[in-house]
């Protein structure tokens, strides 16, 4: 009822963030949805700062970004499961470009093994790269934007944190971890004055990345894979309308619905969709 009510709001509110001459920083850059958003913000006049691993992938969006019209674009090796690599690569880009006014933490992985088959060190490394690095990249640039009531924290979470799913309890428990994490900075921000600092957490279903590993679903109509451009372009106009929460596609808002009904009928709805068959072929591949 919320999010319907928030959806309404922002179809009539007339005020839209005008992203000229912001500095937008993004995780996860070199490819997917990372990649895709910096192409939709470069022509809006911000300065973006890209963080990935993948160094050619990340030169490549750079590139790209400034063919789609970005002034300036500052590309940076960040390993962000690495908290001594995050603070030192943060310390960098204030010294280099300035502090960061957007937050765009997109960079994240999913294995798609069963509970019984993930190592200690698989949870660890999902933990690290989907959920920590947000706590540390959070940590990192958010005391600037509360110094001047002035920021945008964006989190990419997930449907998955919504509810339990079929071979990503590891993922499901990072992606809900961000989730808690965002509503509780969200919070604090609040009571403590600081409304100059807007949160949005992004919760999509599958979108066609490398993530995905080819994941299909059986029931498109219901839970499309959206193409990575189409998903970046619903961001940044979330990011842009000042939502609090993008939920995509539509169906994925019945997820949060499981308290309100039995475990088994949330068992039954997965069979109908046959996520478990779909996530099978996806990651039961040896």
């Amino acid at each position: 009822f919320f999010l319907l009510i928030e959806n309404i709001f922002c179809i009539f509110t007339r005020r839209k963030k005008s992203f000229a001459g912001e500095i937008v920083l993004i995780t996860g850059s070199a490819h997917g949805i990372g990649r895709q958003v910096a192409l939709k913000l470069a022509p809006l006049g911000v300065t973006l700062v890209l963080w990935d691993i993948d160094d050619e992938g990340n030169k490549e969006t750079s590139r790209l970004a400034q063919q789609n019209g970005a002034s300036q674009v500052f590309v940076y090796h960040c390993d962000c499961s690495s908290r001594e690599d995050v603070y030192e690569q943060a310390d960098k880009v204030r010294k280099e470009v300035g502090d960061v006014t957007i937050l765009i933490n997109n960079a994240g992985i999913l294995l798609g093994k069963k509970f019984c088959e993930l190592t200690d060190e698989d949870f660890e490394k999902t933990f690290r790269i989907n959920f920590f690095s947000q706590v540390w990249t959070c940590k990192a640039f958010l005391p600037a934007m509360v110094a001047c009531n002035r920021g945008h924290l964006v989190s990419t979470a997930s449907g998955a944190g919504l509810l339990g799913l079929y071979r990503a309890s590891d993922y499901c428990a990072s992606k809900s971890s961000i989730i808690g994490l965002m509503e509780a900075i969200s919070s604090e921000l609040y009571h403590e004055g600081k409304c100059g600092i807007k949160t949005t957490i992004i919760c999509p279903y599958f979108i066609s990345t490398r993530l995905s590993k080819g994941f299909k679903s059986a029931r498109p109509c219901l839970f499309p894979v959206y193409d990575p451009e189409y998903a970046a372009s619903r961001i940044v106009d979330a990011i842009k309308k000042e939502k609090f929460y993008l939920i995509m596609p539509p169906a994925v808002y019945f997820l949060g619905l499981k308290i309100f009904v039995p475990r088994i009928a949330v068992l039954l709805f997965e069979s109908y969709i046959k996520f478990p068959q779909s996530m099978d072929e996806a990651f039961g591949r040896k």
